[in-house]
């Protein structure tokens, strides 16, 4: 297999000790790291014509490097920004070169803000996603699922399964994550049993998910891949998007995604975020507190104002502090959940949804898109109307199945 060139800009990885983070996690993709290589010239042009004074040394040569990309005189696959989260200047230049990169070349672009606690593991699934947009775009521009596929998505809070039969979802099956083989054992046997096939009839099998290697390898899956490119995919065919632009969101048990796609394929993305305070778990335990099902959340929510509470979610304990504050000072459990609600989409709307261009229709996906509350809070936020698609928690496992098919014998 071709190694990916993945050109990185970036200012202070190799200062920091995050360089051997970087190259480690491309090399586990089998990518290449190279820097671009200019002049001075360049350097002082860069600076000139891209519009941002500024100060450091090293984003004066990220700049002028991203402009080399553009214009063609530098060749790469892939290109990889990282900057220091401390730095604001950083902050400015790596959003605006994502943009710029984005808007104006075929590119894949990714951007990352990272701290020195920084480890391959959590750039892993970036990289993974670079390289599979530079070498599978083909796949990924697949719009139709053909013959009989399982697509499983092993995450962090649940486990999903989906079969899907020439296009449509005939079987589902959905449970929390426990045992990770145990757990995708068990959702696998629910989504034939209603799909009627056993699993003998399955054509191929995709994963994806936290637990994408170990399952994958376990139930002999023909594609194993990461969630950016499958939510992506998944995401644009239950909402009937595949053509054009929208923007896909989906805030998970740990971690949250935020996808710019153009006809099915990522354009550029963003996870993470700084503290569970911005996840599903600070809705769960939001509802635990409450002492509602995570299902009756939402419904709550929607009988709410945000505004009558004060809440901090960006982090969990002081998120959990101003529930305990709210409820003692006599406010109402609907006041309460939308106000969890809120604080959660806003701190979604402001780290994640900062770095992708926003262009509707707006999808949310996941499990917590099935909390109205919260889908409520975002639309407000983005003043737009969100798309919460049917099937929309089984999003990963739709993609896996619908990406799967490609692998069909014959095909």
């Amino acid at each position: 297999m071709t190694k990916v060139r993945v050109a990185q800009l970036s200012c202070g990885p190799e200062y920091s000790g995050v360089q051997k983070e970087i190259d480690e996690a491309a090399a586990a993709v089998d990518a290449e790291i190279f820097y671009p290589d200019i002049n001075l010239a360049d350097i002082r042009r860069g600076s000139n014509e891209f519009g941002l004074d500024v100060r450091s040394a090293d984003l004066k040569l990220a700049i002028a490097r991203g402009k080399a990309l553009v214009e063609g005189r530098v060749e790469a696959d892939a290109v990889f920004i990282a900057t220091c989260f401390r730095c604001a200047e950083a902050a400015i230049v790596r959003n605006e070169l994502r943009r710029y990169i984005h808007e104006n070349s075929r590119l894949p672009v990714v951007s990352y803000s990272f701290t020195e606690r920084t480890t391959a593991g959590t750039l892993l699934t970036r990289m993974e996603a670079l390289t599979t947009i530079a070498r599978r775009r083909a796949l990924l521009a697949r719009e139709v699922q053909e013959g009989t596929t399982l697509g499983v998505d092993s995450g962090s809070s649940t486990t999903k399964a989906v079969v899907m039969i020439d296009n449509e979802i005939a079987g589902t099956g959905w449970l929390p994550t426990t045992a990770v083989m145990k757990s995708a054992q068990d959702v696998i046997a629910r989504a034939l049993d209603e799909a009627g096939v056993k699993m003998a009839d399955v054509e191929a099998i995709g994963t994806t998910g936290y637990g994408r290697f170990l399952v994958g390898k376990e139930i002999k899956a023909d594609l194993i891949q990461e969630e950016l490119t499958v939510n992506s995919k998944g995401a644009v065919y239950l909402a009937d998007t595949q053509h054009g632009p929208s923007t896909v969101i989906d805030i998970g048990g740990m971690d949250n995604k935020a996808i710019s796609v153009q006809d099915g394929i990522p354009g550029s993305f963003t996870m993470g975020g700084i503290c569970a305070g911005a996840s599903g778990r600070f809705l769960e335990m939001t509802a635990k507190r409450l002492g509602v099902d995570i299902t009756e959340l939402g419904p709550l929510a929607m009988k709410g104002t945000s505004g009558n509470v004060p809440m901090n979610s960006y982090c969990i304990v002081f998120g959990t502090q101003s529930l305990v504050n709210a409820l003692a000072a006599g406010s109402t459990p609907e006041d309460v959940a939308a106000a969890a609600c809120h604080s959660v989409a806003e701190q979604v709307f402001e780290q994640q949804l900062q770095e992708v261009d926003i262009k509707e229709p707006v999808i949310m996906v996941g499990g917590t898109s099935l909390i109205q509350g919260l889908v409520r809070a975002m639309g407000d936020l983005l003043q737009s109307t969100v798309v919460v698609p049917h099937h929309s928690q089984y999003i990963g496992a739709v993609g896996s199945a619908l990406l799967a098919s490609g692998f069909i014998k014959g095909e």
